[in-house]
């Protein structure tokens, strides 16, 4: 199913029509304002596993962002977060960036990895914002990319999305052209900041 939802004007409809999904283990294609992305209820396992057999991943390995609405949660998911790693998260975010945080005795029974650690996301995209407050919790979730050949790109045309996977997935929402760029990932579970991976979001935020 393709649902097209126009980031000026969402419809409290279509966002339960997307939540509903979520909350019954679909799995959904959908905006963020880096590239499209795979995503599920962080409480549903066997979507959590359908979108790792979907990547050719295996769940203990996987690394995967829960992708919040704001910062208001994160205790739920991780350690406290030392005063200037939380400075500079408020100062990015909404953004397009992840920050690898520690994650709490919660984390592995969720998503039931021996994980210590976890990457949070809060995109600047109403549509993705709006699907995560309605559904009331994270979505977990990972980048979309052709995994085709040795040219890692990302997809961002949704009607090329939903030829290549609507009869795989649940649904893919349309929410306009994305961005081929992903988000820069900054690990901050050790005592230094540290750049994983330079993407959309500036460095600056650092300084």
């Amino acid at each position: 199913m393709l649902l097209r939802i126009n980031e000026d004007n969402i419809r409290f409809e279509d966002i339960q029509t997307i939540t509903t999904c979520l909350k019954n283990g679909g799995v959904i294609i959908y905006p963020t304002d880096t590239v499209y992305a795979l995503g599920c209820d962080i409480h549903s396992m066997k979507a959590l596993e359908k979108i790792c057999k979907l990547k050719g991943i295996k769940l203990e390995k996987a690394n995967f962002s829960f992708v919040c609405s704001d910062l208001s949660n994160l205790s739920n998911y991780t350690r406290a977060i030392p005063n200037h790693v939380f400075r500079v998260m408020k100062r990015s975010l909404p953004g397009p960036y992840t920050f690898i945080l520690e994650a709490n005795n919660e984390v592995p029974k969720l998503l039931k990895q021996n994980k210590k650690t976890i990457g949070i996301r809060v995109p600047n995209n109403g549509i993705c914002s709006a699907i995560v407050k309605g559904l009331g919790n994270p979505i977990i979730s990972t980048s979309l990319h052709d995994n085709s050949d040795d040219i890692l790109e990302y997809f961002s045309d949704p009607e090329v999305i939903h030829r290549q996977y609507g009869e795989i997935v649940d649904l893919v929402v349309d929410g306009g052209f994305g961005n081929i760029h992903p988000s820069t990932i900054i690990d901050c579970s050790g005592d230094e900041m540290l750049v994983v991976r330079e993407g959309m979001g500036s460095l600056d935020v650092l300084a």
